[in-house]
């Protein structure tokens, strides 16, 4: 007994305050840890899944249009002022959000609880893109296996789907020299491919009327999803290695298709078409709504995408550099696109003898119709058409593992202790759901189905969604603590230009996108299709339902709390206890202590027990603690 106590005395003891959870033997505390919800593998995983989810179908069937019916060359001004105004800011917010936490849309708000409603509509939102996104990944698929033929399928008229009004476009060409063929009534054989052939819209009516399944299609869907399932099975351990070919490769054949198409004869029509700058449009406030819209939505801000990707960062990750290589990088890419596509187009105006305006289109019109057909003029055209709708199949994959990847971390970082463990088969559940929720879109009438869900799932919700996620940062929480955050976390603080930009530019620039796109609101069409009133309001109730959650989660936050009504406000809006940096030894200056489970009063001790000294990024942290002691004290 005596050599016992002996050998006990001889052992150092720490006091409980002092000791940190590694510092204490597991089988003392009865504490169950969720699982490690993991992280990237190397700094580039990230750095190219950011490009990925930016640069997808955006840069290649809208950016184009929109210049140059937007002033040509002149647009650039106002879309690159718009990308330093909103676009720069708003996305290095939404990744030091996401760094500094490690957390997904849902738990992030533990920096305000009473905004936990602005990550639900954000939920809603990607959950909903995502369902009509996978659907056009499908149609791409299917352009895509009938491309592997001798002969393009919508090369020439007399199929089936065919109609009198289909006109070869080689029929067009021979008349040139001999008589003038009237085209005003007469529709091309890509045009019938897509609307009769493939969405089969003859069979429906319209959106009350959806027909029957389109089985090829509906297969083409159920690939799409599988294809999906699998590079996120491992969430970013898996999709993080695809994206090094989904990311990349779309600039290899980017650039193939732009060399083809600068050596057409007449490309340069196109091109400059396309380029002739038209400084008077920018007297017309159309264009910079227009430019702002473009960088909105083609940088991905406020689907949640970029929080989960840095929530999956080292915490000194250089972000403020990746910020400026992914926006700057994904504006080059517009740019590029365009003129890829109207290179080709201005050889397609040449051959039908038509002005390129007449063969211009955006959105899907421009995928699915004018350059399939364009393509069908070239030697080699199944090689071309296949590389072009590889190329939208990749932009469009990657981005489509952000929303999912979004959605799964977002609810098992709320339910750490259930769903991590099992984040492979909730993957699969999560997958199964969106896809029997999206085979309307594989029936007749599905075309109308996408454009309901294209023009109000993330149209003004998403712009009310991240107007409020800016200001409960910047006002709420606080402009001084949000830079304290990411000074702690990069070793600088954000210069004036963030500060000015999250304080008023952006929040300003956004609500007048908001007010423009409710005074110019317009119904929805497909072609001459007018939607009828009970599918716009259907359209209008789902914009609403993703703002919605915004009062209903701060309804929730109130409850919780105890008080009158102005306290219970007041303790809501504060961040969570457990708020900061998810790895103790990040938790420095004013986070200290609130880590649950921790037992060290310093985090610095445990720094300088561990690892032997105090890092750069800890006297950062020193520094912090004089401040908030200089403030407090004046």
């Amino acid at each position: 007994m005596k050599r016992y106590q002996e050998q006990h005395l001889k052992q150092p003891i720490i006091p409980d305050l002092l000791m940190s959870p590694s510092d204490r033997d597991d089988t003392e505390l009865d504490i169950e840890y969720p699982e490690d919800r993991g992280n990237w593998s190397g700094k580039l995983d990230f750095l190219l899944s950011c490009i990925g989810y930016c640069v997808g179908l955006g840069n290649v069937w809208r950016f184009p249009y929109r210049a140059y019916t937007n002033g040509g060359g002149a647009f650039l001004i106002p879309y690159f002022i718009m990308l330093a105004i909103c676009g720069i800011p708003l996305f290095f917010m939404e990744l030091s959000l996401g760094q500094f936490s490690s957390l997904g849309p849902l738990a992030v708000w533990k920096i305000s609880p009473l905004f936990k409603g602005v990550g639900m509509g954000m939920l809603l939102i990607v959950a909903l893109v995502a369902i009509y996104y996978n659907m056009i990944i499908a149609y791409v698929l299917f352009y895509l296996f009938a491309s592997l033929s001798s002969n393009l399928p919508w090369e020439h008229c007399g199929n089936w789907w065919n109609t009198d009004l289909c006109l070869d476009h080689h029929v067009m060409r021979a008349s040139n020299s001999a008589l003038t063929i009237n085209i005003s009534n007469t529709v091309s054989p890509s045009e019938e491919y897509w609307s009769r052939y493939v969405l089969h819209i003859q069979g429906s009516s319209g959106i009350g009327d959806p027909g029957q399944i389109r089985w090829n299609l509906c297969l083409c869907l159920l690939l799409s999803w599988t294809i999906v399932y699998l590079c996120i099975l491992k969430g970013v351990k898996s999709s993080g290695k695809v994206v090094y070919f989904t990311a990349t490769f779309p600039y290899i054949i980017l650039v193939m298709l732009l060399i083809r198409g600068v050596t057409l004869e007449g490309a340069w029509i196109g091109i400059k078409f396309y380029l002739t700058p038209q400084f008077e449009h920018l007297l017309s406030s159309k264009v910079w709504i227009e430019a702002a819209l473009q960088i909105f939505y083609s940088l991905g801000v406020g689907f949640g995408g970029l929080l989960t990707f840095a929530s999956y960062n080292t915490f000194h990750q250089n972000i403020y550099r990746d910020t400026f290589i992914v926006t700057l990088g994904n504006a080059f890419t517009s740019i590029l696109a365009g003129f890829a596509i109207f290179s080709v187009l201005g050889y397609m105006s040449q051959e039908l003898g038509v002005p390129v305006d007449q063969v211009a289109k955006a959105g899907p019109g421009l995928a699915f119709v004018v350059y399939p057909q364009a393509m069908t003029m070239l030697p080699l055209s199944p090689f071309w058409s296949f590389l072009f709708f590889f190329m939208l199949l990749t932009l469009g994959l990657d981005s489509q593992f952000a929303f999912m990847e979004t959605i799964v971390t977002a609810i098992t970082d709320e339910f750490p202790y259930y769903l991590r463990p099992k984040k492979a088969v909730f993957s699969a559940v999560i997958c199964i759901v969106l896809f029997l929720l999206g085979l309307i879109l594989t029936t007749d009438g599905g075309m109308y189905w996408l454009v309901l869900l294209d023009d109000y799932s993330a149209g003004f919700g998403l712009l009310v969604i991240v107007i409020t996620f800016s200001l409960s940062v910047s006002r709420v929480y606080g402009i001084k603590n949000f830079c304290r955050d990411i000074q702690m976390m990069l070793g600088f603080k954000p210069g004036f230009y963030f500060k000015a930009c999250w304080i008023f530019l952006s929040p300003v620039t956004l609500i007048c996108l908001l007010g423009y796109s409710i005074l110019k609101y317009q119904p929805s069409q497909y072609g001459t299709y007018q939607f009828p009133l009970w599918s716009e309001a259907l359209g209008i109730l789902m914009g609403l339902l993703s703002c919605m959650m915004i009062p209903i989660g701060m309804l929730v936050a109130i409850l919780k709390e105890e008080g009158s009504l102005w306290e219970r406000i007041r303790q809501a809006s504060r961040p969570a206890m457990d708020w900061g940096p998810s790895l103790e030894e990040n938790r420095t200056g004013m986070y200290v202590n609130t880590l649950a489970g921790s037992q060290s009063p310093k985090p610095l001790m445990v720094h300088m027990r561990k690892y032997g000294g105090i890092t750069s990024y800890e006297n950062t942290a020193i520094e912090v603690d004089k401040e908030i002691e200089e403030e407090s004290m004046m």
